[in-house]
């Protein structure tokens, strides 16, 4: 899986080349990636050269035959193959591949295309565990925290349904978490953990935290369990009746006998 973007570029980090075509692409560690180019009759005849960086990793030769180049430490042994338009094939791309390829043809040093690849590592599914007792939160809150380990290039966040309630990014590798305070799990939370290309998600359930109605059943329990009398207050309602005076409030009265002498 991946996707390019097709830009003019003259840049210093390029080593100054201006004028060739350069694309950017984002694949997924294990995956194969499709270095594409159609290469004119005219290149075919010269033949074409790619490189990673400035090391040799493919050649077609004018005659179509085709030659490889295991790479540095054998980087890249078993893991390339040219087709007749001059694409090449990266099969199994790991880390270690992120960089910048360029083609050249032999009888120039100018490449007419670079290709910048990114790779990304696998996500792992975010851990969520109960930290309440960890941060000496009150028993009447429930403090989460979402974990990942060894990651880099991720965001990390939590969700409340669609809205993003908080989040923290790393480029290099790291462990990182994020936590969430709740009184109790009253919606659907969720922590992702997303890179450019792809995403992974963990849902809180009330295996880690209790939902409001089950806390507030317990509390009620508790408050029948010590005596205390339950009492519900009701908002007033108000009538508006017609004249200028207000009827009096009716009430139960009670009346004492009169004894005359």
């Amino acid at each position: 899986m991946f996707f390019g973007i097709f830009i003019c570029l003259c840049s210093w980090s390029l080593e100054g080349v201006c004028g060739s075509e350069f694309v950017s692409v984002s694949v997924m560690e294990g995956d194969s990636v499709l270095l594409s180019v159609n290469i004119t009759e005219a290149q075919r005849r010269d033949g074409i050269m790619w490189t990673f960086g400035s090391i040799p990793i493919a050649k077609l030769k004018p005659d179509n035959k085709y030659i490889y180049y295991n790479g540095t430490d054998g980087m890249f042994r078993d893991r390339l193959k040219l087709n007749e338009t001059g694409s090449l094939i990266i099969t199994d791309i790991r880390i270690k591949h992120s960089g910048l390829y360029y083609i050249t043809t032999t009888s120039e040093e100018k490449p007419f295309k670079i290709i910048n690849i990114t790779v990304y590592t696998r996500l792992p599914v975010p851990v969520i565990t109960n930290s309440s007792s960890l941060d000496g939160s009150s028993s009447s809150y429930c403090s989460v925290l979402c974990s990942v380990m060894d990651v880099s290039h991720v965001s990390l966040s939590w969700y409340k349904g669609k809205s993003l309630l908080s989040s923290i990014s790393v480029s290099e590798h790291s462990n990182i978490n994020i936590s969430l305070h709740l009184e109790c799990l009253d919606d659907s939370y969720t922590c992702v953990i997303n890179n450019p290309i792809t995403n992974q998600t963990q849902h809180l359930n009330t295996d880690v935290c209790h939902p409001c109605a089950v806390r507030k059943t317990n509390q009620d329990a508790e408050t029948d369990q010590a005596g205390e009398q339950e009492i519900t207050y009701a908002d007033p309602t108000f009538s508006r009746r017609s004249g200028k005076q207000m009827s009096a409030v009716e009430t139960d009265v009670v009346y004492a006998g009169v004894m005359r002498r």
